[in-house]
């Protein structure tokens, strides 16, 4: 008995041994990942002017807003696709004063002013070769409305930064569908890797079309967690 007794605390302690070992080759693994990352002094001095700005602007704009229903009218109503996309035709905002937003945005101390680019709905606010999906395109007013507020922001200097989904109830190609947008009327199939390359073009025309940008907010990662978003 007492022979049995030493070898099964012999095994228990390799097995032990084995599993500190293997639980510290993860965990030197999960803490290394994050220092192969060296932000550069640019970087560094953006993350400290933003956080001293302390006050800011933003803003959510788009064909929701047109229903007066926020911007996730189409999920939580589960508008289809086809539906939704008829918004566009009705989005002529002749009072848009881009000029004046800066300006009441200066007077109230903000430092920067951030605007949806495309939110979850999938609508470009901007003038994208890679959808016609877009406020120029679309729409009957067919204005940049993006670049008329960098210009602006520009002009009465002011930083200006931009929110972009990474989710898109529109878009085919973004499948297998997320947590949301089940409602939609969008096929059954798609080509995630199509999708991810749509994401990279348009924020390549965001970061180059519309001069200096304070910051580009990537939203929705949540909505398919277990994606490869690269």
């Amino acid at each position: 008995m007492a022979t049995k007794t030493q070898g099964g605390l012999k095994w228990e302690l390799i097995f032990s041994l084995l599993f500190i070992l293997l639980n510290s080759f993860s965990s030197i693994s999960v803490q290394s990942s994050p220092q192969s990352y060296e932000p550069t002094p640019e970087n560094l001095k953006a993350r400290q002017w933003f956080q001293d700005a302390k006050f800011g602007l933003f803003v959510h704009w788009g064909i929701y807003s047109i229903l007066g229903d926020g911007e996730w009218v189409m999920n939580t109503q589960g508008i289809p696709v086809k539906t939704y996309e008829k918004l566009a035709s009705f989005f002529y905002p002749v009072y848009y004063n881009p000029a004046e937003w800066v300006s009441l945005a200066k007077k109230a101390g903000m430092k920067y002013i951030v605007i949806t680019s495309r939110h979850h709905d999938g609508f470009s606010m901007f003038d994208t070769k890679y959808s016609d999906y877009n406020v120029v395109k679309a729409t009957p007013y067919g204005r940049d409305v993006l670049k008329m507020l960098a210009e602006e922001c520009r002009k009465q200097g002011i930083k200006l930064g931009l929110y972009y989904s990474l989710l898109d109830w529109h878009h085919p190609d973004y499948f297998p569908r997320g947590a949301t947008g089940h409602r939609t009327g969008r096929p059954d199939h798609g080509n995630w890797e199509n999708y991810i390359q749509f994401m990279k073009n348009q924020l390549r025309e965001l970061l180059t079309n519309y001069g200096q940008i304070l910051c580009i907010w990537l939203d929705g990662y949540w909505d398919r967690r277990e994606a490869n978003w690269h």
